[in-house]
């Protein structure tokens, strides 16, 4: 756990004593240059100067106030000139970034005004220094602060991404299982009344079992080669299968009339169609109240595909949102539709509403 704590460590020794050697071994070699060597009164005036730099990135304004004045106090002592206006420029660098060009523009002026009143430089030479510091590090800034807010943002696309897919993974199983299971549930329900005194309707039961348990262990098989191949989705669902599932709900006892043709649709609504119909079928046969008839109805309006399944139950309630209603209405809402339920002569009706147009136009 102490291991990351080395490295921001690490960089404030090495932004303090890179420009403190360069500092130092530019100065002697000026002051060599000048015939003025730098003695040890200097070698300990640029050190206090540079030791600052430590804690810059902690308390920048502090360490800038410091630094520059050591720095001022230093060019007027009568010592070899050099680049000790190297120390201030990074506390101030530092100072921008971290604290915005407001505070480091206030305190940066406050240094100049300083340093024109002692006379340091010319006003000019201080008011391009101090336009540059402020200008690099305020850009420095904004790329900083851009590259964290896209990396943020990447961040949460992925999240948001990553929210859908198991979402989508969740429907997709809920659609399988709970379809087959409750086909399953009700053929094992006949077989095991009818055991004793029609054996031939409970053979036939035991069959429909075996195809719908077949079918169920062939569509998670599939699911799960798609998740572990990451390959994305694996054939998607469409009413051209109608037929194989009007069976399976009339294999448990219920007339199944169709009324219209779906057509020819886009393979998103396609898809989200057939879940939908498929699950609506799964709540008649788990929850309806001795259904005998459910009627379905594909029609098409204004750029709509409308999808409507009603069934002839008893006493029905107004549906609450389990998995399977929420799960219809987040496919319509994918596609810009939307899913409705209500009772209607003490069944259910329930209504999906798919757009084509904006599909089509893509």
């Amino acid at each position: 756990m102490r291991e990351p704590r080395r490295w921001p460590a690490l960089v404030d020794v090495v932004l303090t004593l890179v420009p403190m050697a360069f500092v130092l071994g530019a100065t002697t070699g000026a002051g060599r240059f000048q015939g003025h060597p730098l003695g040890a009164a200097g070698y300990l005036w640029l050190a206090a100067a540079a030791l600052p730099l430590v804690a810059v990135r902690r308390v920048p304004l502090p360490v800038f106030a410091v630094t520059a004045a050591l720095t001022g106090a230093y060019y007027v002592s009568g010592q070899p000139g050099g680049p000790a206006i190297v120390l201030p420029t990074i506390a101030l660098f530092v100072l921008t970034r971290t604290r915005g060009p407001l505070v480091a523009g206030i305190a940066g002026s406050v240094v100049v005004v300083a340093a024109l009143a002692g006379r340091l430089a010319t006003g000019v030479t201080l008011v391009v220094w101090l336009v540059a510091v402020l200008g690099i590090g305020t850009a420095v800034r904004n790329r900083v602060a851009a590259t964290r807010a896209a990396a943020q943002e990447t961040a949460e696309r992925q999240s948001r991404l990553a929210e859908q897919e198991r979402l989508r993974i969740a429907r997709e199983v809920h659609d399988v299982v709970a379809h087959s299971l409750a086909m399953i549930n009700v053929q094992a329900g006949v077989a095991v009344h009818v055991a004793d005194r029609r054996p031939d309707q409970a053979v036939a039961a035991l069959r429909a079992i075996k195809e719908a348990s077949a079918t169920a262990l062939a569509d998670l098989r599939a699911t799960v080669t798609v998740l572990r191949s990451g390959q994305g989705l694996g054939p998607a669902p469409s009413l051209d299968q109608l037929d194989e599932l009007l069976d399976h709900a009339r294999a448990t006892g219920l007339v199944v009339r169709v009324h219209g043709s779906p057509g020819d649709l886009p393979a998103p609504v396609d898809a989200a169609a057939y879940r939908i119909l498929q699950e609506s079928l799964t709540n008649v046969i788990r929850h309806a109240n001795q259904p005998s008839t459910v009627d379905i109805r594909f029609t098409r309006h204004d750029g709509s595909f409308t999808l409507v399944v009603r069934d002839d139950g008893r006493g029905a309630t107004t549906p609450v949102d389990g998995n399977g209603m929420r799960g219809m209405r987040e496919r319509a809402a994918a596609l810009g539709g939307e899913v409705a339920a209500r009772v209607v002569d003490g069944g259910i009706e329930l209504r999906a509403e798919l757009p084509l147009e904006k599909l089509e136009e893509r």
